[in-house]
């Protein structure tokens, strides 16, 4: 089988419109009845599926027998942070799940307080609706690696193992900007779009830019994407709700529930990967340091030259990183 390396860069010279694997996904297959095809996002193949009454935007992909991996993106972000990578892992067999969390992307909020039990919640219905039926490889980035660890603890047999890329958890500094927020808000006024419009734009590349170690990786297309997700309606209130449980921007992300969820992460005895980026300038890397520390059980590998989504940043190398992973696990389930 050709190495992810080998594969992306079939995929990026020989671009098909449609990736096969997500052909696959049926309405009616298994439990995951319901599907119903998007036009939100660049990501293509992507559907809608009712979970828990809300409409979640999901890509499935990989066949359907394949080991089940789930993909869960970063505060504000959406599941095409996952396409390059997502594409890859089905290409080696495995059956792929990435979402819009709820609230974020184009996924509805529905009723609950956004924050980790929420998502939590949300991401142990969707692999059941999803019609997954053994326990799933779940990698998350970022926001996505502390409603991973949530989901492991809170839903006992739905994880089989824990990948957390640049991950929360792990310290309480950090660095989201609140400004293109700010800057949309007042943009909406009357009289002040013209002062803030631009400020708005200015902030929102700055903040697209500081994810990456190399800035070009801040394209045209993820700067046009990042601003359609800021217009969704449901993501201020989201982005908002889910930082004020965590304690961050503002004050800092708070120890109290890191301590808590890393205890119970420790005691479920579930394998657990920790991937960083060394020029990560959002969550940075002595976090990694402190998750080594953390979670000594735990393996690690860190990415130089890479910034806060090394999936990314080293697309080909994260996939060969968690492919290894996860092969490694079920030769001995």
């Amino acid at each position: 089988m050709a190495g992810a390396a080998e594969l992306l860069h079939r995929r990026r010279h020989n671009p098909s419109p449609r990736p096969a694997q997500d052909a696959e996904v049926q309405p009616g297959q298994g439990a995951g009845q319901g599907l119903r095809v998007t036009t939100g996002g660049s990501a293509e193949g992507t559907s809608e599926l009712e979970v828990g009454g809300v409409p979640l935007r999901v890509r499935i992909s990989g066949p359907a027998d394949g080991v089940p991996v789930l993909l869960i993106h970063g505060i504000a972000r959406s599941l095409e942070d996952w396409t390059e990578a997502q594409d890859l892992l089905a290409a080696s067999g495995h059956r792929v799940i990435s979402t819009d969390l709820p609230g974020f992307g184009f996924s509805r909020r529905g009723k609950e307080r956004p924050g980790l039990p929420a998502f939590g919640r949300a991401m142990a219905a969707l692999l059941e609706a999803a019609g997954v039926t053994r326990p799933a490889h779940v990698v998350g980035n970022s926001l996505g690696g502390g409603v991973a660890m949530t989901l492991a603890v809170d839903h006992p047999g739905t994880v089989v193992s824990l990948t957390l890329v640049n991950s929360i958890g792990f310290g309480s500094d950090q660095h989201v900007s609140l400004a293109p927020m700010a800057y949309a808000a007042l943009a909406g006024l009357p009289g002040l779009e013209k002062t803030f419009r631009p400020k708005t734009s200015e902030a929102g590349i700055a903040l697209m830019q500081a994810n990456f170690f190399d800035p070009s990786f801040a394209t045209p297309e993820r700067l046009r994407e990042a601003g359609r997700l800021a217009k969704q309606r449901d993501y201020q209130a989201t982005f908002l709700g889910t930082a004020a449980t965590l304690g961050a921007p503002i004050v800092g992300i708070r120890a109290g529930w890191r301590r808590a969820l890393l205890a119970r992460v420790r005691e479920s005895g579930i394998p657990v990967l920790v991937i960083w980026g060394d020029a990560d300038k959002i969550l940075p890397p002595t976090h990694y340091e402190a998750a080594r520390a953390e979670l000594p059980d735990a393996q690690g590998h860190l990415f130089a030259d890479t910034g806060h989504m090394p999936q990314i940043e080293k697309t080909a190398e994260f996939v060969d990183v968690v492919t290894e992973f996860i092969a490694k696990l079920e030769a001995t389930r």
